[in-house]
């Protein structure tokens, strides 16, 4: 893996469950490195799962504990009851309350506005939807608005997934509600315009949480109902806003060592899935070589040529 310069950042995207992958390749990650990368990046971002992992890196805690808590815990907070046999005729699939008991264990009662006053400080990044103003809020620990705002209520809200789980104080849900599932393009203008950071002195780590294989043979679409037509467009939307966060990234910060690593996955993996972790584990040691390798992902790879390739 190549040396990161100066400033370093990391921007993880949402996928539900698909987390434990990106948990495990932060675990290989941090083992070649013999530090953990709370320790390398003062800056973390992340949207829904990647807000999870974003606090976690940013309050010291280790991936390797991450995953495992992934691991544990996934089966808890997925667990089917009543409400996931009966939606849609319910709210919600799944009760938030082992969600939220396991957010207030492993990152207590501290307020974003503690980052901030740590010495040396740490930025966090972590996105919510706001209903009630129809906007995408950026909960940031410098932010005054922010600074008494829970750090578990804000992953909490960015978690929070429409019909999976309850609206967070009436008005807040998944992050990823809008066109930043992907925080990296967040994250890169933070890291310039918030931070002050020079681009040209700046790393960015930028992890997606699996790409949606295609699924579809030639003419299964005409014969679709209207229901059926809800997955993929979901994926198309999901997978064209993320990658347009990266192209947004390259485009505007070209001096910026930007490093962005996706996989594709082989099948499909919902994001409530408990039973799909062993293989998430896997894809996981994969996607952990793939970094220490900088096989950063070809399909929004930068022209050849363009200035700002990582070097």
């Amino acid at each position: 893996m190549k040396p990161f310069r100066k400033h370093c950042a990391i921007a993880i995207d949402g996928g539900g469950i698909r987390g434990a992958m990106v948990a495990k390749a932060l675990a290989v990650v941090e083992e070649a490195l013999g530090e953990p990368l709370g320790q390398v990046c003062r800056l973390t971002a992340g949207t829904s799962t990647g807000s999870i992992i974003a606090a976690a890196i940013a309050v010291q805690m280790p991936a390797a504990q991450v995953h495992e808590l992934y691991v544990q815990l996934g089966g808890v907070i997925f667990r089917k009851t009543w409400r996931s046999w009966l939606w849609p005729l319910t709210r919600y699939r799944y009760s938030n309350r082992p969600f939220i008991e396991a957010l207030r264990t492993y990152l207590g009662d501290r307020t974003m506005g503690e980052f901030w006053k740590a010495d040396p400080p740490m930025d966090v990044v972590i996105t919510m939807h706001d209903l009630v103003e129809n906007r995408t809020r950026f909960v940031k620990p410098w932010k005054e608005e922010y600074a008494r705002f829970p750090v578990w209520k804000a992953v909490l809200a960015s978690s929070s997934v429409p019909t999976y789980f309850p609206v967070v104080d009436g008005r807040y849900v998944d992050g990823g509600v809008g066109s930043y599932a992907n925080p990296c393009y967040i994250a890169a203008y933070e890291a310039a315009f918030c931070l002050d950071w020079d681009p040209a002195e700046t790393t960015l780590i930028s992890i997606g949480t699996g790409r949606a294989p295609g699924g579809l043979k030639p003419g299964e679409a005409s014969r679709f109902f209207a229901w059926q037509w809800i997955a993929p467009i979901l994926d198309a939307f999901i997978g064209d806003a993320s990658d347009q966060q990266v192209r947004l990234v390259q485009q505007f910060f070209p001096e910026l060592d930007f490093r962005r690593f996706q996989i594709d996955l082989e099948t499909s993996i919902p994001m409530d899935d408990p039973a799909a972790l062993p293989e998430l584990t896997r894809l996981g040691e994969r996607l952990g070589q793939m970094i220490l390798n900088d096989e950063t992902d070809p399909k929004v790879a930068r022209p050849a040529g363009k200035a700002g390739a990582a070097s």
